[in-house]
C-alpha cells in the first residue's frame, strides 16, 4: 500500500490547517492580549479555512466530472 493512500488530500489539508491555526494562536497570545483574537485564530485558520479549502475542491472537482450533480 503507498503512503499516499494512507491519507486523502481533505485530510492533509485539514492536519497542515490545524498546525497552522495552532501557531496562529500561539503567536496572537504573544503579541495580543485578546481571548477573542485568540479565539478567532484558532478557529478560523483551524477550522473555517480548511473548510472552506476542502468545499471548494469538492465542487470544482465535482463539476469536471461528467455525469455528476
Amino acid at each position: 500500500m503507498s503512503r499516499d493512500a494512507l491519507l486523502a488530500a481533505e485530510t492533509k489539508i485539514t492536519l497542515a490547517f490545524m498546525v497552522l491555526g495552532l501557531t496562529a494562536w500561539y503567536l496572537v497570545g504573544t503579541v495580543a492580549d485578546s481571548d477573542l483574537l485568540e479565539v478567532g485564530a484558532l478557529l478560523g485558520v483551524g477550522v473555517v479555512l480548511p473548510t472552506l479549502i476542502n468545499e471548494l475542491r469538492r465542487r470544482s472537482g465535482s463539476e469536471s466530472e461528467p455525469g455528476a450533480e
